[in-house]
């Protein structure tokens, strides 16, 4: 196994989609090369159901500039896309100057009126993806509450959870992730948005449930030894491998 410099974002979204654009990327350019890093759901527009045309065409900038600095890095986003039949929140995977990964939110969120706006993506999106030698997986906000999708990513080494998670909230947020780390024997690099409603909360959480989370920072840092994911599934055997 390798290890490898993690990073969660939690960040502030502003009405200026450039702007926003902009910070993210100062964020991602002082990040270490080799890096993994994951930015909060629909952090460059948050939901912004008057503006939805806006938001799919800005996808198209926003994903010639990732593309671009994911060049000696990996980059983990959500952004707001537009087909034939509708709109859709996709969870993007940038590595190495190439789309690697895409999948849709599959769950909308009632509460929050998604289902009346996005289209739901393919449950067989939600599924093992590699950057490198690592096994990876995504989960998408309210997606992190069915035990369904869990099973999707199990055997995973890493396990993405990009969220705009409501503050209210804030400990099924927290308490979902770590026990997401837990059951699968993953890390969990989760990242929520850091606007007054949003819960913040994230972080990063090794495969026993240790999690490293810090609510005054936009930027949360570890290099995560993946031999750990090794070590737990041979002491603590679930069969997993």
């Amino acid at each position: 196994m390798i290890s490898k410099q993690l990073y969660a974002l939690q960040v502030k979204t502003g009405q200026n989609f450039e702007e926003n654009l902009t910070h993210l990327k100062n964020l991602i350019l002082d990040c270490e090369s080799d890096s993994i890093i994951l930015a909060p759901e629909v952090c460059l527009t948050n939901f912004c159901y008057q503006r939805m045309d806006e938001a799919s065409e800005f996808a198209k900038i926003a994903t010639e500039t990732l593309l671009r600095l994911s060049s000696d890095r990996t980059i983990a986003i959500t952004m707001i896309e537009k087909y034939r039949d509708g709109f859709y929140n996709n969870l993007k995977v940038f590595h190495k100057g190439e789309l690697l990964h895409k999948q849709s939110k599959h769950k909308l969120f009632p509460l929050g009126n998604e289902h009346l706006h996005f289209q739901s993506g393919d449950i067989a999106e939600i599924a093992p993806f590699k950057i490198d030698d690592l096994t990876c997986g995504a989960i998408n906000c309210f997606e992190l509450r069915f035990i369904e999708l869990w099973e999707r990513v199990k055997g995973c080494d890493l396990i993405f959870v990009p969220a705009q998670w409501g503050k209210e909230r804030k400990d099924n947020f927290e308490t979902l992730c770590k026990a997401l780390a837990i059951t699968t024997q993953s890390f969990v690099l989760a990242s929520s948005g850091a606007n007054d409603t949003c819960a913040k909360g994230s972080g990063i959480i090794s495969p026993f449930g240790l999690a490293l989370t810090d609510d005054s920072k936009e930027v949360i840092a570890m290099r995560a030894d993946f031999n750990a994911v090794l070590q737990v599934r041979k002491y603590i055997n679930i069969g997993l491998k």
